[in-house]
């Protein structure tokens, strides 16, 4: 039986996405990806699946995400699920399609928070000085 194991970050969100065949179940930290919420979050997980049509349905994916937020948790998850999709089928065509589509569906996004510094209440924001 094959079995294909793949990730995903954004941010501090890592997902890891398990891909077998199977009826097209799935699960999202053990909950099917049809009630997760919130809406958005759900829609943009289910991206990859409803570009690559049918070929979805014949395998399973069962998704672990950990850390971050829930948009991130919602992107990596999608990245992972695109990554696995692309490595079961070994299609160069749906390769292409995800790439026109939206880079990030198989690139890492690597941007994250500038972290804040002394002297200011962010990351650039700073307190005024006076010379005079």
């Amino acid at each position: 039986m094959k079995i294909v194991l793949t990730s995903g970050k954004r941010k501090t969100a890592i997902a890891r996405a398990t891909v077998r065949g199977g009826k097209g179940r799935i699960r999202i930290n053990k909950i099917p990806v049809e009630i997760t919420q919130p809406e958005m979050a759900r829609m943009m997980i289910m991206e990859p699946l409803i570009m690559a049509k049918d070929l979805a349905n014949k395998v399973d994916i069962d998704v672990v995400v950990s850390g971050g937020g829930v948009m991130a948790q919602a992107e990596a998850a999608r990245t992972a699920i695109a990554r696995g999709l692309v490595e079961w089928i070994g299609d160069e065509e749906l390769k292409r399609v995800y790439l026109d589509y939206d880079r990030s569906l198989l690139v890492n996004d690597t941007r994250h928070k500038e972290p804040k510094k002394q002297g200011g209440r962010g990351a650039r924001k700073r307190r005024q000085t006076s010379y005079r």
